[in-house]
C-alpha cells in the first residue's frame, strides 16, 4: 500500500482552478505476490513502492485535468500497465474542495485486462 501520497497539480473545472496548483492525495492498495520477495529479501523481487510513487508524482505534477475521476483513471492505468500490478484500489482525494468538508474523493478498483 501507498497511503497519503500528496502531489500538487492543476486540477478543477473552474477558471480560477486552472490558474493555481492544488493538492491531491493518493491512497493505493495494490495486489502483489510477496512470497518471492519474502524468500529472497531482494527489492528486485517485489513491487518497488518508491518507483511507483515517483512515477505517479511525475505524472500528476505534469498533468492538467478537470476532474479527479479522469486523473484517477490515468493513474490506475499507469500502475497496472507499467508495474504489472494485476489489481488495485485507488482513492484520489482533493482536500478542501467543498466548503465545510474535509475532503472530496473518488474510489476506484481496476484490474489488468
Amino acid at each position: 500500500m501507498i497511503e497519503g501520497l500528496e502531489v500538487r497539480t492543476v486540477i478543477g473545472i473552474y477558471d480560477w482552478e486552472r490558474e493555481i496548483r492544488q493538492t491531491v492525495r493518493l491512497d493505493l492498495e495494490m495486489a502483489w505476490d510477496t512470497s518471492k520477495a519474502a524468500r529472497s529479501d531482494d527489492i528486485a523481487d517485489t513491487l518497488d513502492y518508491k518507483a511507483v510513487s515517483k512515477r505517479l508524482i511525475g505524472f500528476v505534477e505534469g498533468s492538467s485535468f478537470g476532474l479527479i475521476e479522469a486523473l484517477a483513471e490515468h493513474c490506475a492505468r499507469i500502475v497496472i500497465d507499467e508495474f504489472n500490478v494485476p489489481w488495485l484500489r485507488l482513492k484520489m482525494s482533493k482536500p478542501g474542495a467543498v466548503r465545510g468538508s474535509e475532503n472530496v474523493a473518488v474510489l476506484i478498483e481496476r484490474s489488468a485486462a
